[in-house]
């Protein structure tokens, strides 16, 4: 479980998580999180430079135990995958 926390509260969280897993696979990336009530999703803003690749997380990955790894696996993927856009 990533948060306990709901809303905004965990995006704040999420936030801090999500900057550390990134800085170890690219210090340069900056990351933004938030949470959109509409979709009841977290919005993840990923920039490097003049790219940006945004995705969103489910409340269910953040709120479920045993899903850590699989969160991390998806955001280092999309920050590989931020490298590679044109």
């Amino acid at each position: 479980m990533l948060s306990t926390a709901r809303g905004d509260a965990a995006a704040a969280e999420l936030q801090i998580w999500a900057s550390r897993v990134a800085k170890e696979v690219d210090p340069a990336v900056a990351v933004q999180t938030e949470f959109d009530a509409d979709s009841h999703t977290f919005l993840i803003r990923l920039g490097k430079d003049a790219r940006v690749l945004i995705f969103r997380f489910s409340q269910s990955q953040i709120h479920t135990d045993g899903r850590e790894a699989e969160c991390e696996r998806t955001l280092t993927r999309k920050i590989k995958d931020l490298w590679n856009l044109i």
